[in-house]
């Protein structure tokens, strides 16, 4: 059974004209597979007409509902009538190209503030990691030079009982070469 197609004509109200948000009803529209048009309504607003099934169009409503800055939508007026059969497509109607141009620069320009913000959130958390950085290659320098420190003592302390060892070392070959002479000498005694 076909769903009965209809005509919705939707006045968009808030932050809606140069913002993009005509695109946005555009991109919607096709998705759902709705034929109609979407064009600026001054001073202010936007007008949609779009026409296709109940449930298609209840859903491009609910797409277009945007509270996402740039786009605010705060209201949907919505009246519903018979479909005409006039379009074959869904399409954006264009004003005058100085305004379109216009609007296509304002929104070029909240989307480069938007990523300026982004970017200057970005610098700030780079300069934190920065910081913790440093912090921690100090912490890392001081750690390396206390354990330089610590070898260089080590070191000193090895070799000193190096020393010590090698006198004892010899002290007791000379010792054990005094013990060896007296053992031959008894020997020699006893014998």
């Amino acid at each position: 059974m076909k769903s009965m197609n209809i005509r919705a004509i939707i006045i968009a109200k808030g932050e809606v004209q140069r913002v993009g948000y005509r695109d946005v009803v555009e991109r919607a529209a096709r998705k759902m597979k709705l034929i109609g048009n979407v064009s600026n309504l001054k001073p202010y607003d936007v007008k949609i007409i779009c026409e296709g099934d109940n449930k298609s169009i209840d859903s491009f409503i609910e797409l277009i509902a945007l509270k996402k800055y740039p786009v605010i939508v705060e209201h949907l007026d919505v009246k519903f009538e018979e479909a005409t059969g006039e379009f074959d497509y869904f399409e954006i109607i264009r004003g005058d190209m100085t305004e379109e141009l216009g609007e296509r620069l304002d929104m070029a320009n909240v989307k480069l503030t938007l990523m300026n913000e982004k970017q200057d959130v970005m610098i700030e958390k780079q300069d934190v990691l920065i910081e913790i950085v440093d912090e921690n290659t100090s912490i890392l320098n001081n750690f390396k030079n206390e354990s330089n420190n610590n070898f260089n003592e080590l070191t000193n302390v090895m070799i000193k009982h190096d020393v010590d060892a090698q006198e004892r070392i010899a002290t007791l070959k000379t010792e054990i070469i005094q013990i060896k002479e007296r053992l031959s000498r008894l020997e020699s005694a006893i014998a």
